[in-house]
């Protein structure tokens, strides 16, 4: 498998929906790396037998043609022996066990395959660059609301990118370095009440932002976090 550097990867793309392939192959391209495409089990299985030296990683819809949930993983798991990243579309999961069955198989994660176009790259690069960010398997939450940081005396107005029950993702082009220690506050969508959290930097790269590690939350606001992710990471459904 390539090195993990900064050079171009190579991502296979697998869904049965050209919309979806296209917009992450465009979104990779984009970047300068390189994106193979697929709609079904079978070229998956074919691209993964054919060129398992050359791939960096899988982005894989756990619904594909003539194919059976989480056995299709441990297909791939057969010819590459765990050596791969595997992110899946979070909309092709059906239940929790799934999530517990695809842990347990060594998926490092879950991206919204409906994303907009500049949230694709952001959720991608935790997994293409994995020296530069510290890898959560947690399910996460595409979400861009506003939130504020507080480090030292210095208080900055962002972005989020994603959210997840034990951090934060943020859209920053100065992020701070990796174990700084920050206070941030933001609102959940839908909600009237702040959310005050001590976080620590988990990973830090000047082309994505920061994802910062929740260190202390009140039991209330961790419930309501955890509620918000457990009811949106499930919402998107393909039909």
């Amino acid at each position: 498998m390539s090195s993990n550097s900064t050079s171009a990867k190579t991502v296979v793309i697998a869904d049965d929906t050209a919309f979806v392939r296209d917009r992450f192959r465009a979104a990779l391209e984009g970047a300068g790396h390189r994106a193979v495409t697929v709609k079904s089990a079978a070229e998956l299985l074919a691209r993964v037998r054919a060129d398992l030296d050359h791939i960096d990683l899988l982005v894989i819809d756990l619904r594909l043609p003539h194919a059976a949930g989480v056995e299709m993983i441990r297909s791939v798991r057969k010819l590459d022996d765990g050596q791969l990243p595997i992110l899946v579309f979070s909309g092709t999961i059906s239940n929790a066990e799934e999530v517990r069955e695809l842990a347990a198989l060594g998926v490092s994660g879950y991206v919204n395959e409906y994303s907009a176009v500049q949230h694709i790259l952001p959720s991608l690069a935790p997994h293409l660059f994995p020296d530069n960010f510290n890898r959560r398997t947690s399910p996460r939450v595409v979400l861009g609301i506003p939130i504020a940081c507080r480090f030292g005396n210095t208080i900055a107005a962002a972005l989020t990118l994603n959210l997840s029950r034990g951090g934060i993702a943020i859209r920053t082009t100065s992020p701070l370095d990796r174990d700084a220690k920050a206070r941030l506050r933001f609102r959940l969508p839908g909600s009237k009440v702040d959310i005050d959290a001590d976080a620590r930097v988990c990973w830090s790269d000047q082309r994505v932002g920061m994802g910062l590690q929740f260190e202390r939350v009140d039991p209330v606001d961790q419930a309501a976090i955890d509620d918000f992710v457990d009811a949106h990471f499930f919402q998107a459904r393909k039909s």
